[in-house]
């Protein structure tokens, strides 16, 4: 019982370290000069490419590949309106 309790609070930690750097890549990417937008969508595309064939070839669950694909596709759009609102 003890390992789970351990496990699960580890869990915890984990996710709160994960929305504390999204909210921090969301910060950043809103910051983001326009000239700088395209390349970083680009870059970002390559990298998300190079990081789902690694995790195709490795002992990966189908949730960590199916929430990957989510946050992937979250981020896209979030550089898509970025690109298309005009800056504040």
């Amino acid at each position: 019982m003890k390992d789970l309790q351990e496990a699960t609070a580890r869990i915890c930690e984990l996710k709160g370290s994960l929305v504390a750097m999204d909210a921090l890549l969301t910060a950043l990417l809103q910051h983001l000069p326009d000239a700088a937008q395209a390349d970083l969508s680009y870059r970002f595309e390559r990298t998300a490419e190079v990081a789902r064939t690694v995790m195709l070839n490795a002992p990966i669950s189908e949730t960590t590949m199916s929430t990957f694909e989510r946050d992937v596709g979250r981020t896209r759009a979030l550089l898509a309106s970025r690109a298309s609102s005009p800056a504040p």
